[in-house]
């Protein structure tokens, strides 16, 4: 049977329905994703405080939901491995490790721009004096 494909309002709507699904699943399902949510939560005011500009308030608040990103796309990627069977292939293992390598490098560049914008606001300067 052949699907009408949905547009306009409908479509947004049921994209936004199937989003929140996602990161309910997400927050049900993923231990790593309710403590990344909790360090966002916390992250929020700091950004407020630290940017002093706000490109510097963008760049903090990205990073920490696309951390929050990074972490339901390895959570899909898990899922759909596990789906296909519990026995190891190395393919499965490559793809859950590198999931999980996406999610790692992202929590670097979070910290690395975290660490940029409070040098460049000052806030490090006890480290500029050790160079």
């Amino acid at each position: 049977m052949h699907q009408i494909k949905r547009t306009g309002v409908k479509r947004f709507y049921f994209a936004t329905k199937y989003s929140m699904q996602g990161i309910k699943a997400a927050w049900q399902e993923e231990p790593a994703f309710r403590y990344e949510v909790c360090a966002t939560v916390v992250m929020l005011p700091a950004a407020l405080w630290l940017a002093q500009s706000g490109i510097q308030l963008a760049l903090l608040l990205a990073c920490c939901f696309l951390v929050l990103a990074f972490e339901i796309v390895n959570s899909a990627i898990e899922a759909v491995v596990d789906r296909w069977g519990p026995e190891y292939h190395e393919l499965a293992g490559r793809a859950k490790d590198m999931g999980s390598a996406a999610v790692f490098m992202m929590l670097n560049m979070t910290w690395v721009v975290w660490a940029g914008v409070a040098w460049d606001n000052g806030y490090l300067d006890f480290v500029k004096a050790l160079f």
